[in-house]
């Protein structure tokens, strides 16, 4: 027979509760090997994010991958590390902390805003158990990646069903799948390659580095690949780029199978042999930066680049914070929110103004 947690006391006729849950990757607590070890097994045991045979993968897993990589990426981390931890949770914790503060101040006072992380803390069991002690009926999880893929979007949807399981009584719940071509985040994005351009002039290559994942993927039917291309050509027509000067690459490649191509590192090598003397790069799939935008690109490629001939490398920062794109983050919760915020915690004026940004949204899309 189920077991059922504890319920909280329902009662007839309590106000709908709505909340909206960021929802990134993850990170470890702190940058040590101690720390990696639980946060890799608990992100590479699962079967979204590495597609092998659970007794073969278990094998190399726990026999080999957690012995050595621990420790190797936790020296990578204490690179990027911060007073406040790592980049991820401090730029994560402040967009849901903005994205609340947009929300009040247009009247939706009563709607929650919280953030969770797939793989460590705070984790998406826990924050759907807190929302719910708050008495939040109506969710809507918001997985940070702009573009689809089964590997990270699934996978936060994955979680939260898991986690719902012995739960009785349900709350409504929406899920936004992905907002790669979402007006106001690509004009986020063409908005800071605008002002690295006028603090830095203008690079003869700007490359679009996206997260890679498996080739096979694309072949079983994972629509990522055409997703990171269509946010890069939205991007480069924003910017109104002759094709040859945007390059769409993949980077964070891990193992020996083929990923999608052409990677981040070699690419920008071969530029730089050709005579390539100046390169910028931006990453579209990440909204915070991270262990893979602040040391991968903005160290280890700077570095290939630099050694391979070239003359200047630029990281253009992640969305992180921007005015922009907190805008852009609220008009992609007001309009998948919806019906939601006309419950009696909001005011009309909240509501006028959702309606007229659901309509703009419209407009534009």
């Amino acid at each position: 027979m189920a077991r059922y947690r504890q319920e909280p006391a329902y009662t007839h006729g309590n106000a709908r509760r709505s909340a909206v849950v960021l929802a990134n990757l993850g990170t470890p607590a702190a940058p040590t090997a101690e720390a990696l070890r639980p946060y890799l097994k608990q992100f590479l045991w699962d079967p979204r994010v590495v597609e092998i045979p659970r007794p073969a993968w278990w094998l190399i897993l726990n026999g080999i991958v957690l012995k050595t990589r621990p420790a190797k990426s936790a020296a990578k981390y204490a690179t990027v590390w911060t007073e406040d931890g790592s980049p991820l949770k401090v730029h994560t914790e402040n967009q849901a902390k903005l994205l609340a503060e947009r929300l009040a101040a247009t009247g939706h006072r009563e709607l929650v805003v919280a953030h969770a992380m797939r793989y460590g803390e705070p984790s998406i069991p826990s924050v759907l158990d807190d929302l719910r002690a708050q008495g939040c009926d109506r969710i809507l999880l918001l997985p940070m990646y702009p573009q689809y893929a089964a590997s990270t979007t699934a996978s936060v949807s994955d979680e939260a069903a898991r986690s719902m399981l012995s739960w009785r009584n349900l709350p409504e719940m929406r899920f936004v799948r992905s907002f790669c071509d979402h007006p106001g985040y690509i004009e986020a994005l063409a908005a800071s390659v605008r002002e690295h351009w006028a603090a830095h002039g203008e690079s003869e290559r700007l490359v679009a580095s996206f997260h890679g994942v498996p080739r096979f993927t694309l072949d079983k039917g994972d629509p990522y690949h055409c997703e990171c291309r269509k946010t890069a050509r939205l991007l480069g027509e924003a910017l109104a780029l002759p094709a040859d000067r945007m390059v769409v690459t993949f980077q964070s490649r891990f193992g020996k199978a083929e990923w999608l191509q052409p990677y981040t590192q070699p690419t920008i090598e071969q530029m730089a042999r050709d005579g390539v003397r100046k390169v910028d790069v931006i990453c579209p799939g990440f909204v915070a930066d991270c262990l893979e935008t602040l040391e991968e690109i903005g160290v280890e490629c700077r570095d290939a680049f630099l050694a391979s001939g070239g003359s200047e490398f630029a990281l253009i920062p992640c969305l992180n914070e921007r005015a922009d794109w907190i805008a852009a983050l609220e008009s992609l919760a007001v309009a998948h929110l919806g019906n939601w915020l006309e419950s009696a915690g909001d005011d009309g004026a909240g509501r006028e103004a959702s309606a007229r940004r659901a309509r703009a949204l419209g407009a534009k899309a």
